[in-house]
């Protein structure tokens, strides 16, 4: 009982922690634009004759004319209502655009995720528990690799050998027709490849490096005295504790399969939130700027909540005052 208090209490704590980061990320996003409204006027109003009748009608409609303290407090209702503005170039709502798109951008990154993961935490144990050996040190100039190699370079080898070359794997898109599981993952394969394994190589790293301090600790000692074989030290007592800074990391790195998922999803012609961003920056879409960067700010912020709770059930011996 006294543990699951602890986990309730703590729990609060962070979202009521997390609510004000929330509130400062809307602020950023809308003083993107309140406090240069006439770039965004002279952008909506490009395709007519702009005038000063004109700017001054649309400020009006906007509320740019308003005190920045009440154009922040109408955007906050407009959000609280789902209404992130108005897409310049698209003339469509900006939630609605997000909403068609933000799926795919969740498919790469839990599949690149997945493909991180799996690769890197059986990489970087066994490279422990056979520290200083060949595979150790093959395992660990992999790791090098995935770290140094750049995403857009990696990307173009993938797909001239496995999709030009060898003809094995689509480049580019997502089936729109005819939407099969086998056909989902042929698609995101290659895509999820490049963006998991820049992230493979620093877990891999960091999951040699939390397994080999873990199995010199104590407790660790202890087994071995007890006469338990080796595996089980390993993954029963060792490998528990050695995984928490790379729970931490995975949650940190998020940001960055986001941040590389702007570019892997314009390599590979993937409709999701990346291109639409990209899309956006280059038609100086400012409404639909806005929108995406809040939208990838909110999802790491939450994400790293979900780390942190995730800590409390990983280890119990964990107490936050």
């Amino acid at each position: 009982m006294r543990q699951g208090f602890d986990v309730s209490k703590y729990l609060i704590r962070r979202i009521l922690i997390t609510i004000p980061v929330l509130f400062g990320i809307t602020f950023i996003v809308f003083a993107m634009v309140s406090f240069a409204p006439g770039s965004a006027i002279s952008l909506m109003l490009s395709n007519e004759n702009v005038n000063v009748e004109n700017v001054d009608k649309l400020r009006s409609e906007l509320g740019f004319d308003l005190p920045w303290y009440e154009q922040y407090l109408r955007y906050m209702g407009k959000l609280l209502r789902g209404d992130m503005g108005r897409s310049i170039q698209y003339n469509r709502p900006v939630g609605e655009m997000i909403r068609e798109k933000i799926g795919n951008t969740v498919m790469l990154s839990l599949s690149s995720m997945f493909v991180a993961v799996t690769i890197a935490i059986p990489l970087g144990v066994v490279a422990a528990a056979k520290r200083r050996s060949a595979f150790d040190y093959i395992a660990t100039g992999v790791a090098l690799v995935g770290v140094s190699v750049p995403g857009f370079y990696l990307s173009l080898i993938l797909i001239i050998v496995f999709g030009l070359k060898l003809g094995w794997l689509p480049i580019r898109g997502l089936p729109s027709y005819d939407i099969t599981f086998v056909k989902l993952v042929r698609h995101l394969t290659l895509p999820s490849i490049t963006l998991g394994s820049m992230l493979a190589g620093v877990l891999t790293r960091l999951t040699r490096a939390s397994v080999i301090e873990a199995m010199s600790q104590d407790y660790v000692r202890t087994a071995r005295s007890k006469g338990l074989v080796e595996y089980k030290v390993l993954f029963k007592h060792a490998l528990r504790n050695a995984l928490l800074p790379v729970l931490t990391t995975i949650g940190m790195q998020f940001g960055s399969l986001l941040g590389g998922a702007v570019i892997i999803e314009t390599i590979f012609s993937l409709p999701g939130l990346g291109m639409l961003s990209m899309n956006a920056v280059k038609f100086r879409d400012i409404p639909l700027i806005q929108g995406t960067v809040l939208v990838f700010s909110i999802s790491f912020v939450l994400v790293m909540l979900l780390v942190d709770l995730l800590y409390v059930l990983v280890d119990p011996r964990i107490r936050y005052e």
